[in-house]
């Protein structure tokens, strides 16, 4: 069983992009990736248009969303368990979920460039 679920926007080319290159990486079979674009997830406790807004993953049994999401992500691949796990210090995650939503301002206009 997966340690990390991850629920992605299947509709959005740049999601497909990030989590193709994610599921390559993961070799070891540690992500469930679930797709939110169509129907929602029933054992997801998080509402679709959250999930489809912002980036959400749970890990032992936490939902967590934004930067902390993508650290759970990197923490189950190992080559990039390094940066997940620089993440956990409340500083670094503090300035990657800035990042992070500097990027959610952005994603719409990259969105029809990778389109």
């Amino acid at each position: 069983m997966s340690k990390v679920k991850v629920w992605y926007d299947g509709a959005c080319p740049l999601c497909l992009r990030e989590i193709a290159l994610m599921r390559r990486l993961d070799s070891a079979g540690a992500i469930a990736f679930v797709d939110v674009s169509g129907d929602s997830d029933p054992s997801c406790p998080v509402d679709q248009s959250e999930l489809l807004a912002r980036f959400h993953a749970e890990e032992n049994g936490k939902v967590l969303s934004g930067a902390a999401a993508f650290a759970a992500m990197w923490r189950a691949i190992p080559a990039l368990r390094v940066l997940g796990l620089a993440a956990r210090n409340r500083f670094v995650l503090r300035a990657l979920e800035r990042l992070y939503v500097l990027f959610l301002k952005v994603r719409p206009h990259l969105q029809r460039l990778a389109r």
